[in-house]
């Protein structure tokens, strides 16, 4: 995908979500995984949270971290799946202005090659809410590889042709 060498790179600041009942900071992989793309590619992490699978926790947080001013993006991992504790896109559903339907159809498209038909098991989504854009990939550490490098490095990048979401920010609070 083309980069335009000749623009400046725009860091992005990012918030941070594992959504886990069982994960602790010691043995978060994939938040780790998520964390080590972002600071490699120049983007600076905010803010980092752990929270069960809980949606009025969850929304709670969103709500912070949307109103906080130093954010622009939120990238949850976990609770993007088919059980009754899995509620990240419920939490979504509670803050969005708009859906971006066409992350997790993506997602799930480039995810088909690495596994198969179980992709259809992810409800992988990302919405805008009041400005800030907010990604929500599942908890395992090839979902979150695959949603970080072959999407959002990409998207996240101001120099990415012909568009990217870097550039949207300055117009995503018009009416």
């Amino acid at each position: 995908m083309p980069l335009d060498e000749s623009s400046p790179f725009k860091p992005v600041n990012i918030a941070l979500l594992t959504v886990s009942d069982t994960r602790t900071t010691d043995d978060d992989s994939s938040g780790n995984i998520l964390a080590d793309r972002i600071a490699a590619a120049g983007h600076k992490i905010v803010e980092r949270a752990i929270l069960r699978d809980d949606v009025a926790m969850i929304t709670a947080r969103l709500h912070n971290w949307i109103d906080d001013e130093r954010i622009d993006v939120v990238i949850s991992t976990g609770g993007t799946g088919l059980t009754g504790r899995d509620v990240t896109p419920e939490a979504l559903d509670r803050v969005k202005s708009k859906d971006i339907p066409g992350f997790g159809e993506l997602f799930r498209w480039l995810s088909f090659a690495n596994i198969g038909t179980s992709t259809i098991q992810s409800r992988a989504c990302a919405v805008l809410a009041r400005g800030t854009y907010i990604f929500a990939l599942p908890g395992s550490n090839g979902a979150v590889k695959d949603g970080w490098d072959q999407i959002l490095v990409h998207q996240l990048d101001s120099r990415h042709r012909p568009c990217n979401f870097v550039e949207l920010m300055p117009r995503l609070r018009e009416v």
